[in-house]
């Protein structure tokens, strides 16, 4: 998008809402923050989060943390800190600084004090069962505590020893005291530490209680100044108790706003769901190209600029909706039919011999590198009298508008000749093993010097110099729009697509295995294969076994064969 377009489109609700701050003098620069747990890897969903928080910062000239809420030590791992770094920079972002939640734990554990001193904390023996059950419903009101008025010198002693060690998980909380009896049920005196003696990925056994998520996060906020600290929409319900902590601690007020958060068919965007599909070997791991994660999609094929112009397109939105996948594709294809290299493979190959060629002769025919940009140049293709071409582009007896290869019809090879089918070889099944062919020598090129037309054009490889690939045919993970709604005593596995992946042994243009690393800014080499699609070389790929990923069709064939 140039700036013109940028500066015409209207503004989002966000953008409405930073706009008018900085014109009312609220700030003078805005702060947000990206706060994954690491707990997992990022998934396109937080790609939308990525490039919102990033995408405001810059566009009004502020800046954005990077903050990992690491208050869970039994689920996280350095592991997936690592890979978000990584995730972040692959769409093109950085931060102005790295945080973690456990930076602030001694701040947050003297706040949590404060409150307590204040008369507005205490220390509960509840199980966590009790509790829940004492929270009442959103019709009826809470009970108290029977430990609720204890007094704050007890409260401070006991908050002190859960701090040394010297009770068991679950054996005490720590709680806000703010009402029973409240309609919003986040205000029913919401737990605000828990103990869990687990080591953290960063601060080991040094700390053995540690803050839940609606106490640590505003206040984190907070402490890096945060000015608009956005959230999907789940999280609206949480936002006055964000607001409460931050007013009786009397700290720099940062405010939460809520946006929509991406949902798309096809696709689970659960993390306990995606770890599943992991753990249970239902896919290779998170960067398996099926998964919805970020690095699943850059190891299939996606480029950063197609993720972000995807998210732009879908925009900004107060109320959840449902996004097709066809329009992430459509913002690849987009993308990489400007910027892909065109190469020639076969998928599905059946041999073809053009009968009347020179049988030693071979011959380098010129090639449009991208059609998109002429500044791409040729490439030589090389000929010879033995060819592969696709299965599906022969039939004996075509039906009407057919117009690829059959029996007495002529089609044009691309960047070649104009063949015709004579006859066929089958094996002892009836499977076609090779077709006879003859060819006019006037057409090299693919054009007729007496202006005949042909309406078939098919691409092809040499056989005596093709190149053997493996080629994945990756497809979406799930046939159901839905995957989380399925039928009683059914989970969403029972919705995977057993044909999303598929393995086959392709012939290809040499060329295909010239790379060049450097045209893509993440190093992965991408092709379009002429007629077939979009592919990439794959991390497993290597000089004496190719290996290639597709990343999409041509055209989005998933809907036309699901209709």
């Amino acid at each position: 998008m140039n700036d013109n377009a940028a500066a015409s489109k209207p503004l989002n609700f966000l953008e409405e809402i930073i706009e008018t701050g900085l014109n009312e003098g609220k700030y003078t620069s805005i702060q947000t923050r990206f706060p994954p747990e690491p707990n997992g890897y990022l998934h396109i969903g937080h790609a939308k989060s990525i490039c919102l928080n990033f995408g405001l910062a810059k566009k009004y000239g502020g800046k954005t943390n990077l903050r990992f809420d690491d208050t869970n030590p039994v689920k996280e791992d350095t592991e997936y800190v690592d890979a978000i770094q990584e995730d972040i920079h692959w769409l093109g972002f950085d931060w102005a600084e790295m945080h973690y939640a456990s930076d602030y734990f001694e701040q947050l554990y003297e706040w949590a004090c404060k409150l307590i001193r204040k008369g507005l904390a205490y220390v509960d023996d509840q199980t966590l069962e009790e509790i829940r059950a004492g929270r009442g419903t959103v019709t009826t009101p809470g009970t108290n505590s029977p430990w609720r008025n204890r007094s704050i010198e007890e409260n401070l002693d006991l908050f002190e020893r859960m701090r040394k060690g010297e009770f068991a998980d679950g054996s005490k909380v720590l709680r806000a005291k703010i009402d029973m009896a409240h309609p919003n049920m986040m205000f029913r005196d919401p737990i605000m530490y828990r103990i869990l003696h687990a080591t953290h990925h960063r601060t080991g056994d040094q700390w053995c209680i540690y803050p839940m998520y609606d106490y640590a996060h505003g206040q984190s906020d907070s402490i890096e100044h945060i000015t608009h600290s956005i959230c999907t929409l789940e999280f609206d319900i949480h936002r006055p108790l964000y607001d409460w902590f931050i007013n009786q601690l009397d700290i720099w007020p940062s405010h939460q706003y809520e946006f929509a958060r991406l949902n798309i068919n096809y696709t689970v965007m659960s993390k306990r769901k995606l770890l599943q599909l992991v753990k249970e070997g239902y896919v290779s791991g998170w960067d398996d190209p099926r998964m919805p994660t970020i690095c699943g999609f850059r190891r299939r094929g996606y480029t950063p600029e197609s993720i972000r112009a995807f998210c732009e397109r879908i925009g900004v939105a107060k109320r959840d909706n449902i996004i097709d996948y066809s329009l992430l594709e459509f913002s690849l294809r987009e993308h990489l039919n400007r910027t892909a290299l065109r190469r020639m493979a076969v998928i599905d190959p059946v041999k073809v011999v053009i009968d009347n060629y020179p049988v030693d002769h071979e011959e380098m025919l010129e090639a449009v590198n991208n059609p998109e940009d002429a500044a791409d140049g040729m490439r030589e293709v090389p000929f010879c009298r033995e060819l592969y071409i696709e299965r599906d582009d022969f039939m004996e007896e075509a039906p009407k508008k057919y117009f690829r290869l059959a029996l007495g019809q002529e089609v044009r090879l691309r960047y070649a000749y104009f063949v015709t089918a004579q006859s066929v070889e089958k094996d002892a099944e009836g499977r076609i093993t090779c077709i006879h062919c003859t060819y006019d020598p006037a057409t090299r090129g693919g054009d007729a010097p007496d202006g005949r037309k042909v309406k078939g054009t098919i691409h092809w490889v040499s056989a005596r110099h093709a190149k053997e690939v493996e080629v994945r045919l990756f497809d979406r993970l799930f046939s159901t729009e839905a995957p989380d709604e399925a039928p009683e005593g059914k989970t969403f596995l029972d919705n995977l697509n057993p044909t999303s992946l598929r393995t086959v042994t392709a012939q290809a243009e040499p060329a295909l295995l010239t790379h060049d690393t450097s045209r893509f800014a993440d190093g992965i080499a991408r092709y379009q294969f002429e007629r077939m699609g979009y592919f990439c070389v794959d991390k497993e790929s290597t000089p004496e076994h190719p290996v290639f990923n597709r990343t999409a069709t041509l055209k989005d064939s998933w809907a036309k064969s699901n209709k």
